[in-house]
């Protein structure tokens, strides 16, 4: 059982340490030629959880495969702490991430999003205040809508058939309550001889006013673009949610086998002083 329990833990941690390496020289390679904001916006968590990864999974090659009692309580210490904190997190983000749904538009095979559809507590740590202002520029740099083709003489109907994700919905088109006229994928003009082109919905939220056909502008400033924003953090924290519990799983049987080697090293200790 010796040898069993503590070459899993040893060659889990070396896989673990493999990863961790691998992040920090990412970060180090953003640092170093980084030059966009989303890039500058995962410099630092991606070397932070890199050296913790780096840290946790040396820790638990020395106290398995180098037979120190110590370093391996404290290494099973810290994975109870992280199996707590993972089962925290997993519902937080179940919690926060339960409201939102897009909202089907008749004859588009595109859904729209409305802030106010969201949870409080996205929309105040993502897309308010300063926050935005950040993501925004992301979003330029990122281009986007550069995809959606803006030619001159697209066909509109080809268009309203396309299936848009949440950011291209929301922040490369405005909403279809403004009843803009279609000229290509990023180019509309409110229509002749109507009050603006918009309903009370849309002009209450500012977006149709918001609209520019300046292709650094677009939607940028709308809420709708605000709303896909949202949207898509929701849906890339509902697959972090799967992820999360597979990883609670696999940190909760390097656990057990990590006590199993922990029981090991204490026998080991104990012949040894006997023989002595």
């Amino acid at each position: 059982m010796f040898r069993v329990s503590n070459f899993l833990v040893g060659l889990a941690n070396a896989l673990v340490m493999l990863v961790g390496a691998s992040a920090i020289g990412f970060s180090l390679y953003l640092f170093l030629h980084g030059n966009t904001n989303c890039e500058n916006a995962l410099k630092t968590p991606l070397l932070v959880t890199g050296t913790v990864l780096f840290v946790i999974s040396l820790m638990g090659i020395i106290g398995s495969c180098f037979k120190s009692n110590f370093v391996l309580v404290l290494y099973l210490t810290v994975l109870f702490i992280s199996i707590v904190s993972l089962i925290g997190f997993s519902v937080f983000a179940f919690l926060v991430t339960n409201e939102g749904a897009g909202h089907v538009v008749s004859g588009r095979g595109y859904k729209e999003y409305r802030t106010g559809d969201f949870s409080n507590w996205l929309r105040n740590h993502f897309v308010d205040g300063k926050r935005w202002d950040g993501v925004r520029a992301c979003l330029v740099q990122a281009r986007v809508c550069s995809g959606l083709g803006g030619r001159v003489g697209q066909i509109a109907d080809a268009f309203y058939h396309k299936n848009l994700s949440p950011i291209q919905s929301g922040c490369c088109k405005p909403p279809s309550e403004c009843d803009f006229e279609f000229k290509n994928a990023t180019w509309w003009e409110p229509r002749k001889g109507s009050a603006g082109g918009q309903n009370a919905t849309a002009a209450a939220e500012g977006d149709c006013d918001a609209w520019s056909n300046a292709q650094t502008e677009l939607c940028f400033g709308c809420n709708s673009c605000k709303a896909g924003v949202l949207e898509n953090i929701r849906q890339k924290w509902r697959h972090l949610l799967i992820f999360n519990v597979c990883l609670i799983v696999l940190i909760i049987t390097v656990y057990l086998f990590g006590c199993c080697a922990r029981r090991n090293n204490r026998t080991a200790v104990n012949r040894c002083n006997n023989n002595a």
